[in-house]
């Protein structure tokens, strides 16, 4: 893991996957791209309510688009979670030392100082 995420990136994206039907979006499109058409059918939504939501997650960086004539498609930005998954992982790391000093503390084991 390289530095830390940028965080209003983070905040982006946070944001992008705080709604349910974004998050229906990313599940449409991790299955291949889609065009806004074939992505509005499904959710039973407006299309320009379906164009805004792409927008925030083209904002945030999760999702692609291309145009070719008339048709815009969107795809999914694989690398666009590695932020994600670098922040989680560092707040895991964290808990899993504290856990782990917990454990050596409730099993006898000598510390400085008892966990916080």
């Amino acid at each position: 893991m390289r530095g830390t995420p940028d965080p209003g990136q983070l905040d982006r994206q946070f944001f992008a996957l705080s709604d349910t039907t974004r998050r229906t979006i990313l599940e449409h499109l991790s299955n291949g791209p889609a065009s806004v058409t074939e992505l509005t059918e499904p959710l039973g939504i407006a299309m320009p309510s379906v164009v805004k939501h792409l927008t925030v997650l083209e904002d945030g960086g999760l999702v692609q688009s291309e145009k070719a004539g008339r048709v815009r498609t969107y795809r999914m930005t694989p690398s666009a979670y590695a932020a994600i998954e670098q922040w989680v992982a560092m707040r895991r790391k964290r808990l899993d030392a504290k856990f782990d000093r917990l454990d050596r503390y409730l099993s006898g084991g000598k510390m400085k100082e008892p966990p916080r």
